[in-house]
């Protein structure tokens, strides 16, 4: 329903005053659940397949929001709705920053992110209904652009410029970082065994908490060993850091959601494991250490330790900075040092190419910022913006007339008009087609986009790019999204020069092929950050683009009687067909690898051309009269 301006509804001058800030809140949020909790998890430590599968049904609220959408109709006001949301993601933005340091964080922000999923879904049906009834058709219309401007601003400022925040507060806070040097150099003297049980360190009262490592240097010959050798080596290392405690306790290295439960579960026994073995046997890329001869390159051990009882957990990550990309790590990516264990020391395993025969040398850092307190305080600022935007809006939005509760403007039955609304979208002409392109068009997409960011912060010994979290803030959440912005938009201008019929072909194309762009930044590893920060930027305009024919689509299943429901009904479907395949991506990652993952990603990109040549919109729907 919509209104003409009246004395308590300005008019479209007076609508700059609101809807900026009103699509930059109703953005956030979702970016903050989406995009955030998945980058700060794995900077927490978790899993990657626990990050897919527990952010994936994150997206559940989008997807049955239709069905309590009528409550936001009948009860209340619009207004009133979109206050009291605000105010509610507030005050879980500021919950989640009060309980990340605690223990059992992963499972209290799970929680907590669910509230502000629902919180979000129902703040995001008053805020386009209010925007209906504040404006007339015209200023409608003109307003479009503006509201996708600032929602893009939003994510801009969710993936790009918040991360980047608590990448600094990272780097910036917690212990000095050290390096310690590895280097190649024919005829160097061999190394003799370590023994990490002989250098712990006694307790001295007073002394400051830092970072020691033995040696400080390495130097290999590059003279190749036996695979036999660097497999024992790596074990005996991986053994002792697990007794040692530094991975967390022996439940927690399993399952970093469970509590020790003794029975595995059904998901376990009937699909994880049996499907696991299989995709180990026959698609899981070869470790580090696995040759196709008996060759290997010579390896070495660090022994990093804290240098003094340490107040609570400190969390280490150590990686090669810099230098020759042939020496990688074997063991040893990231640990944590408690009150228990800060003198025992951590066997980091590096290993030599054994291609290499000549004089080479890298760089490793051990860090050991605050992760806990930069996400802390970057929740924080989240919530302190939210109770900004709450406090602004309970002034500046204005008060339609029309803004009355549907009980009160209408006496028809609203369940039957519920079930009636839904009715007459699943008995639209060739709904199962459209129903298939919905679920299947971002197949491909919907797993890309839940580990592209994990795959920019993973090691490189991990088979990732190594990336800091500023640096992933600024390549994916900052430059990705401008380009997406700009693939969208160009999107939406052939469109309407053509329509969407004659622009399928190549908005299909667009949103699958330069996904080709992981698969090369996978097998090469390339360490330039503008070569990464083009390449990531080509990928995100080619989806913006042709993720322009899905909402061009959308609007074109939509239309007709009760459009404004039908098409919540189609962003519902569209949010599942996110939501399924991204639980299982972490899963299928951690098995196979980055590489051959990001091949399955290409194989998935078949069911997407395969719908799209089902579909047959009116060759006029989206051009320009």
């Amino acid at each position: 329903m919509t209104t003409t301006p009246t004395a308590d509804q300005p008019a479209s001058r007076g609508a700059w005053a609101w809807i900026p800030t009103l699509y930059f809140a109703q953005g956030i949020p979702y970016v903050v659940v989406m995009t955030m909790s998945v980058i700060m998890y794995k900077r927490l430590g978790v899993s990657n397949t626990d990050i897919a599968l527990y952010t994936s049904w994150l997206y559940l609220p989008w997807v049955i929001k239709p069905l309590w959408s009528p409550l936001v109709e009948l009860l209340g006001t619009k207004r009133q709705w979109i206050l009291v949301m605000q105010l509610l993601v507030g005050a879980a933005l500021g919950c989640v920053a009060l309980t990340l340091p605690g223990p059992a964080f992963f499972q209290v922000t799970l929680g907590i992110f669910w509230l502000l999923a629902f919180a979000s879904a129902t703040h995001d049906i008053a805020a386009d209904g209010f925007y209906m009834l504040a404006l007339n058709k015209h200023d409608q219309a003109w307003f479009v652009g503006v509201r996708s401007t600032f929602y893009r601003l939003a994510m801009i400022a969710g993936q790009g410029l918040l991360i980047m925040l608590a990448g600094a507060i990272e780097t910036h806070t917690g212990l000095p970082a050290i390096a310690l040097q590895v280097a190649a150099r024919p005829g160097a003297v061999a190394l003799a065994p370590v023994d990490p049980a002989a250098v712990k360190s006694p307790a001295v009262a007073g002394a400051p908490v830092r970072l020691v490592a033995t040696p400080a240097s390495l130097t290999l010959d590059p003279t190749p060993k036996t695979t036999g050798e660097i497999n024992d080596l790596v074990a005996r290392a991986r053994q002792w850091n697990r007794s040692a405690g530094v991975y967390g306790a022996p439940e927690a290295q399993t399952n970093s959601t469970t509590t020790g439960a003794a029975a595995p579960s059904w998901w376990s026994r009937r699909v994880a494991t049996p499907r696991g073995d299989f995709l180990r046997r026959h698609f899981a890329a070869k470790s580090a250490t696995a040759q196709r001869s008996d060759a290997a390159g010579p390896a070495g051990v660090f022994l990093i330790s804290l240098s003094a009882r340490p107040e609570k957990d400190v969390v280490v990550t150590f990686g090669r900075d810099s230098g020759d990309a042939g020496i990688k790590l074997l063991e040893g990516d990231r640990f944590t040092f408690n009150p228990s264990n800060w003198n025992t020391p951590v066997m980091a395993v590096v290993q030599l190419d054994p291609k290499n025969r000549g004089a080479t040398e890298a760089t490793f850092l051990a860090r050991a910022g605050n992760i806990p307190l930069a996400w802390s305080i970057t929740f924080y600022t989240l919530a302190g913006l939210f109770v900004t935007l709450f406090v602004y809006h309970r002034f500046a939005l204005p008060k339609p007339i029309a803004d009355t509760a549907a009980t009160v403007r209408t006496r028809r039955n609203p369940l039957v008009e519920f079930f009636a609304t839904f009715g007459a979208f699943f008995r639209k002409a060739d709904i199962l087609r459209s129903l298939a392109f919905l679920l299947l068009y971002r197949l491909a997409e919907a797993q890309l986009m839940k580990i592209a960011s994990l795959f920019l912060l993973d090691a490189r010994e991990a088979g990732g790019l190594g990336l800091s979290t500023s640096a992933v803030g600024f390549v994916y959440g900052t430059v990705g999204v401008v380009a997406l912005t700009l693939g969208g938009l160009a999107g939406g201008f052939v469109a309407a020069r053509n329509g969407l019929r004659y622009w399928l072909p190549f908005m299909v194309c667009a949103i699958h092929l330069p996904n080709l762009v992981f698969v090369y930044l996978s097998f090469v590893q390339p360490e330039n950050l503008w070569f990464i920060t083009t390449a990531v930027a080509v990928e995100q305009f080619g989806y913006g683009f042709g993720f322009a024919a899905y909402m061009i689509y959308m609007l074109y299943v939509a239309q007709g009687e009760h459009q404004t429901a039908h098409y919540a009904i189609c962003t519902g479907f569209m949010a599942l067909g996110m939501m399924i395949p991204g639980m299982v991506t972490g899963w299928i990652q951690e098995i196979i690898g980055y590489q051959h993952f990001f091949i399955w990603v290409m194989i998935c990109t078949i069911p997407g051309f395969l719908v799209t040549a089902l579909i047959r919109p009116d060759r006029s729907f989206g051009k320009k009269a």
